[in-house]
Protein backbone atom coordinates (compact mmCIF):
# COMPACT_ATOMS: atom_id res chain seq x y z
CA UNK A 1 0.00 0.00 0.00
CA UNK A 2 1.16 3.48 -1.51
CA UNK A 3 2.36 5.72 1.90
CA UNK A 4 0.05 8.43 0.27
CA UNK A 5 -3.20 7.06 -0.87
CA UNK A 6 -5.72 9.30 0.76
CA UNK A 7 -9.08 8.09 1.62
CA UNK A 8 -12.75 9.89 2.77
CA UNK A 9 -14.73 8.75 5.00
CA UNK A 10 -18.69 9.31 5.39
CA UNK A 11 -20.87 8.29 8.50
CA UNK A 12 -24.59 7.37 7.99
CA UNK A 13 -27.58 8.32 10.41
CA UNK A 14 -30.77 6.55 10.07
CA UNK A 15 -32.82 9.18 11.04
CA UNK A 16 -36.21 7.07 10.59
CA UNK A 17 -35.72 3.25 10.17
CA UNK A 18 -38.26 0.67 8.52
CA UNK A 19 -41.49 2.63 8.05
CA UNK A 20 -40.72 1.78 4.56
CA UNK A 21 -43.78 0.94 2.48
CA UNK A 22 -41.93 -0.25 -0.81
CA UNK A 23 -41.24 -3.36 -2.01
CA UNK A 24 -37.66 -3.37 -3.17
CA UNK A 25 -36.43 -7.47 -2.37
CA UNK A 26 -32.77 -6.83 -0.99
CA UNK A 27 -34.61 -3.74 1.78
CA UNK A 28 -34.95 -4.48 5.60
CA UNK A 29 -36.47 -1.09 5.90
CA UNK A 30 -39.51 -2.39 3.97
CA UNK A 31 -42.16 -3.05 6.37
CA UNK A 32 -43.34 -5.79 4.07
CA UNK A 33 -40.86 -8.38 5.07
CA UNK A 34 -40.82 -7.87 8.96
CA UNK A 35 -37.28 -7.90 9.02
CA UNK A 36 -36.27 -8.22 12.76
CA UNK A 37 -34.72 -4.76 12.82
CA UNK A 38 -35.26 -1.42 14.73
CA UNK A 39 -38.41 0.68 13.88
CA UNK A 40 -39.04 4.73 14.64
CA UNK A 41 -40.24 7.69 12.99
CA UNK A 42 -38.16 10.12 14.07
CA UNK A 43 -35.00 10.01 15.75
CA UNK A 44 -34.33 12.70 18.34
CA UNK A 45 -32.59 15.71 17.14
CA UNK A 46 -30.16 16.05 19.87
CA UNK A 47 -29.15 12.15 19.29
CA UNK A 48 -28.84 13.42 15.59
CA UNK A 49 -25.97 15.69 16.58
CA UNK A 50 -24.29 13.90 18.83
CA UNK A 51 -23.48 11.14 16.02
CA UNK A 52 -22.75 14.13 14.15
CA UNK A 53 -20.09 15.23 16.43
CA UNK A 54 -18.85 11.68 17.39
CA UNK A 55 -18.43 11.13 13.23
CA UNK A 56 -16.32 14.12 12.97
CA UNK A 57 -14.21 12.66 15.65
CA UNK A 58 -13.64 9.24 14.07
CA UNK A 59 -12.57 11.18 10.93
CA UNK A 60 -15.72 11.57 9.01
CA UNK A 61 -15.82 13.96 5.93
CA UNK A 62 -19.51 13.12 4.97
CA UNK A 63 -22.36 12.61 7.48
CA UNK A 64 -25.71 11.35 6.05
CA UNK A 65 -29.40 12.05 6.96
CA UNK A 66 -31.50 8.62 6.01
CA UNK A 67 -34.95 8.58 6.20
CA UNK A 68 -36.97 5.47 5.21
CA UNK A 69 -39.80 5.65 2.53
CA UNK A 70 -40.20 6.27 -0.88
CA UNK A 71 -39.58 10.37 -0.42
CA UNK A 72 -40.14 13.37 0.64
CA UNK A 73 -43.45 14.57 2.03
CA UNK A 74 -44.12 17.69 3.73
CA UNK A 75 -43.70 16.18 7.46
CA UNK A 76 -40.21 14.16 6.57
CA UNK A 77 -38.69 17.72 4.07
CA UNK A 78 -39.86 19.20 7.40
CA UNK A 79 -38.01 16.85 9.70
CA UNK A 80 -35.11 16.53 7.31
CA UNK A 81 -34.17 20.50 7.24
CA UNK A 82 -35.24 20.33 11.24
CA UNK A 83 -31.84 17.70 11.57
CA UNK A 84 -29.54 20.03 8.81
CA UNK A 85 -29.77 23.08 10.63
CA UNK A 86 -29.05 21.67 13.92
CA UNK A 87 -25.91 19.66 12.51
CA UNK A 88 -25.08 22.60 10.13
CA UNK A 89 -25.63 24.86 13.61
CA UNK A 90 -22.35 23.14 15.48
CA UNK A 91 -19.89 24.06 12.69
CA UNK A 92 -18.27 20.70 12.22
CA UNK A 93 -17.10 20.80 9.19
CA UNK A 94 -19.03 18.10 7.84
CA UNK A 95 -20.53 17.53 4.20
CA UNK A 96 -23.59 17.03 4.76
CA UNK A 97 -25.30 14.96 2.94
CA UNK A 98 -29.52 13.63 2.67
CA UNK A 99 -30.75 10.50 1.34
CA UNK A 100 -34.60 10.58 1.76
CA UNK A 101 -35.77 8.76 -1.55
CA UNK A 102 -37.53 10.60 -4.80
CA UNK A 103 -37.51 14.14 -4.32
CA UNK A 104 -38.60 17.17 -6.46
CA UNK A 105 -36.57 19.97 -7.77
CA UNK A 106 -38.93 22.01 -4.98
CA UNK A 107 -38.50 20.06 -2.19
CA UNK A 108 -34.18 19.79 -2.87
CA UNK A 109 -34.14 23.61 -3.21
CA UNK A 110 -35.31 23.40 0.47
CA UNK A 111 -33.09 20.73 1.61
CA UNK A 112 -30.33 23.08 -0.21
CA UNK A 113 -31.61 26.10 1.73
CA UNK A 114 -31.59 24.47 5.43
CA UNK A 115 -27.56 23.41 4.64
CA UNK A 116 -27.49 20.47 3.16
CA UNK A 117 -24.78 20.05 0.48
CA UNK A 118 -25.59 16.63 -1.19
CA UNK A 119 -28.30 14.31 -1.91
CA UNK A 120 -27.76 10.49 -2.18
CA UNK A 121 -29.94 8.85 -4.74
CA UNK A 122 -28.97 5.30 -6.05
CA UNK A 123 -30.53 3.90 -9.35
CA UNK A 124 -29.82 0.42 -7.62
CA UNK A 125 -29.21 -1.44 -10.63
CA UNK A 126 -29.56 -1.64 -14.56
CA UNK A 127 -33.01 0.06 -15.69
CA UNK A 128 -34.01 -3.67 -17.71
CA UNK A 129 -33.80 -5.39 -14.12
CA UNK A 130 -35.09 -3.08 -11.75
CA UNK A 131 -38.74 -4.23 -12.16
CA UNK A 132 -37.63 -7.74 -10.77
CA UNK A 133 -36.57 -6.32 -7.74
CA UNK A 134 -38.92 -3.12 -7.09
CA UNK A 135 -42.70 -3.11 -8.24
CA UNK A 136 -43.91 -0.38 -6.57
CA UNK A 137 -42.10 2.58 -7.63
CA UNK A 138 -39.97 2.86 -11.42
CA UNK A 139 -36.71 3.34 -12.22
CA UNK A 140 -36.89 6.02 -14.22
CA UNK A 141 -38.26 7.89 -11.21
CA UNK A 142 -34.96 7.64 -9.38
CA UNK A 143 -33.06 8.84 -12.82
CA UNK A 144 -35.25 11.98 -12.77
CA UNK A 145 -34.70 12.75 -8.87
CA UNK A 146 -30.67 12.44 -10.12
CA UNK A 147 -31.25 15.03 -12.95
CA UNK A 148 -33.28 16.68 -10.37
CA UNK A 149 -29.86 16.97 -7.74
CA UNK A 150 -28.62 18.48 -10.75
CA UNK A 151 -30.24 21.23 -11.84
CA UNK A 152 -31.01 22.86 -7.86
CA UNK A 153 -27.40 22.99 -7.66
CA UNK A 154 -26.72 20.29 -4.69
CA UNK A 155 -23.53 17.97 -5.70
CA UNK A 156 -24.82 14.13 -6.69
CA UNK A 157 -24.30 10.65 -4.74
CA UNK A 158 -25.60 8.17 -7.39
CA UNK A 159 -24.49 4.32 -7.32
CA UNK A 160 -25.83 1.49 -6.68
CA UNK A 161 -25.88 -2.05 -5.23
CA UNK A 162 -24.46 -5.71 -6.71
CA UNK A 163 -25.30 -9.16 -5.54
CA UNK A 164 -29.12 -9.46 -6.43
CA UNK A 165 -28.95 -11.95 -9.21
CA UNK A 166 -28.22 -9.34 -11.97
CA UNK A 167 -25.95 -10.17 -15.10
CA UNK A 168 -22.81 -8.57 -15.81
CA UNK A 169 -23.96 -6.75 -18.68
CA UNK A 170 -26.96 -5.54 -16.48
CA UNK A 171 -24.23 -4.21 -13.79
CA UNK A 172 -21.99 -2.38 -16.31
CA UNK A 173 -25.30 -0.71 -17.84
CA UNK A 174 -25.81 0.64 -14.06
CA UNK A 175 -22.53 1.88 -14.56
CA UNK A 176 -23.36 3.40 -17.77
CA UNK A 177 -26.15 5.54 -16.39
CA UNK A 178 -24.48 6.51 -13.12
CA UNK A 179 -21.71 7.52 -15.50
CA UNK A 180 -23.58 9.54 -17.30
CA UNK A 181 -25.11 11.44 -14.53
CA UNK A 182 -21.86 12.65 -13.33
CA UNK A 183 -21.93 12.31 -9.55
CA UNK A 184 -19.42 13.21 -7.20
CA UNK A 185 -19.44 10.25 -4.80
CA UNK A 186 -20.49 6.82 -6.02
CA UNK A 187 -21.28 4.76 -3.14
CA UNK A 188 -20.63 0.72 -4.24
CA UNK A 189 -23.60 -1.42 -2.04
CA UNK A 190 -22.65 -5.55 -2.33
CA UNK A 191 -25.97 -7.48 -1.20
CA UNK A 192 -26.65 -7.95 2.96
CA UNK A 193 -28.71 -11.30 2.99
CA UNK A 194 -31.06 -11.54 5.30
CA UNK A 195 -33.58 -14.25 5.89
CA UNK A 196 -36.38 -12.40 5.90
CA UNK A 197 -35.62 -10.85 2.13
CA UNK A 198 -36.86 -12.46 -1.16
CA UNK A 199 -33.41 -12.58 -2.09
CA UNK A 200 -31.54 -15.44 0.09
CA UNK A 201 -28.05 -14.98 -0.95
CA UNK A 202 -25.49 -12.27 -2.50
CA UNK A 203 -24.86 -13.64 -6.30
CA UNK A 204 -21.15 -11.85 -6.65
CA UNK A 205 -17.86 -13.17 -5.45
CA UNK A 206 -15.53 -11.54 -3.47
CA UNK A 207 -13.17 -11.86 -6.83
CA UNK A 208 -15.88 -10.00 -8.63
CA UNK A 209 -16.63 -7.66 -6.16
CA UNK A 210 -13.16 -6.18 -6.49
CA UNK A 211 -13.03 -6.03 -10.52
CA UNK A 212 -16.45 -4.39 -9.69
CA UNK A 213 -14.96 -1.62 -8.09
CA UNK A 214 -12.13 -1.15 -10.69
CA UNK A 215 -14.86 -1.19 -13.46
CA UNK A 216 -16.71 1.77 -11.32
CA UNK A 217 -13.62 3.79 -10.97
CA UNK A 218 -13.10 3.51 -14.64
CA UNK A 219 -16.34 4.05 -16.22
CA UNK A 220 -17.05 7.07 -13.65
CA UNK A 221 -13.74 8.52 -13.80
CA UNK A 222 -14.65 11.97 -12.64
CA UNK A 223 -16.43 11.14 -9.55
CA UNK A 224 -14.05 12.51 -6.46
CA UNK A 225 -15.17 9.41 -4.53
CA UNK A 226 -15.62 5.72 -5.23
CA UNK A 227 -17.02 4.36 -1.62
CA UNK A 228 -17.93 0.85 -0.78
CA UNK A 229 -20.39 0.99 1.70
CA UNK A 230 -23.48 -1.54 2.82
CA UNK A 231 -21.92 -5.13 3.13
CA UNK A 232 -18.27 -4.20 3.21
CA UNK A 233 -17.54 -5.93 5.99
CA UNK A 234 -19.42 -9.24 4.63
CA UNK A 235 -18.18 -9.12 0.95
CA UNK A 236 -14.63 -8.64 1.68
CA UNK A 237 -13.42 -10.12 5.31
CA UNK A 238 -10.04 -9.84 6.19
CA UNK A 239 -9.44 -8.74 2.87
CA UNK A 240 -11.72 -5.77 2.80
CA UNK A 241 -8.67 -2.84 3.01
CA UNK A 242 -7.89 -3.78 -0.40
CA UNK A 243 -11.12 -2.00 -2.02
CA UNK A 244 -8.30 0.60 -1.97
CA UNK A 245 -5.94 -0.94 -4.01
CA UNK A 246 -8.92 -1.90 -6.58
CA UNK A 247 -9.73 2.31 -6.94
CA UNK A 248 -11.97 2.95 -3.92
CA UNK A 249 -11.08 5.90 -1.90
CA UNK A 250 -14.10 6.07 0.70
CA UNK A 251 -16.03 3.67 2.90
CA UNK A 252 -18.62 4.25 4.83
CA UNK A 253 -17.63 4.31 8.95
CA UNK A 254 -19.66 2.56 11.97
CA UNK A 255 -22.92 1.01 11.49
CA UNK A 256 -25.05 1.34 8.26
CA UNK A 257 -28.75 1.67 7.77
CA UNK A 258 -29.97 -1.73 9.88
CA UNK A 259 -26.92 -3.49 10.08
CA UNK A 260 -23.64 -3.48 12.07
CA UNK A 261 -20.18 -2.43 10.76
CA UNK A 262 -16.73 -2.95 12.49
CA UNK A 263 -16.16 -0.27 14.92
CA UNK A 264 -14.60 3.17 13.82
CA UNK A 265 -11.61 2.44 16.59
CA UNK A 266 -11.08 -0.80 14.07
CA UNK A 267 -11.12 0.50 11.17
CA UNK A 268 -9.15 3.74 12.14
CA UNK A 269 -6.78 1.65 13.29
CA UNK A 270 -5.89 -0.81 10.88
CA UNK A 271 -5.75 2.39 8.75
CA UNK A 272 -3.51 4.08 10.23
CA UNK A 273 -1.36 0.15 10.42
CA UNK A 274 -1.40 0.41 6.79
CA UNK A 275 -0.32 3.82 5.97
CA UNK A 276 -3.49 4.98 5.00
CA UNK A 277 -4.40 8.61 4.82
CA UNK A 278 -8.14 9.95 6.18
CA UNK A 279 -8.54 13.14 4.59
CA UNK A 280 -10.28 15.53 7.17
CA UNK A 281 -10.77 18.73 5.51
CA UNK A 282 -14.13 19.61 3.90
CA UNK A 283 -13.96 19.16 -0.13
Amino acid sequence: MSENKEIFLCAICNIESGTCNEDCKFCTQSVKYKADIQRYKKKAIEQIVEEAKRARANNANGFCLVTAGKGLNDKRLEFVCEAARAVKKENLGLILIACNGTASVEQLQTLKEAGVDAYNHNLETARDFYPEIVTTHTWDERYQTCKNVKEVGLRLVCGGIFGLGETQEQRVSMLESIASLEPMNVPLNFFHPNSALPIVENSVTREEAFELISLARKMVPNAMKIMVAGGRELMFGEEQYKIFEKGANAFVIGDYLTTAGRTPAEDIAELERQGIKVIRERN
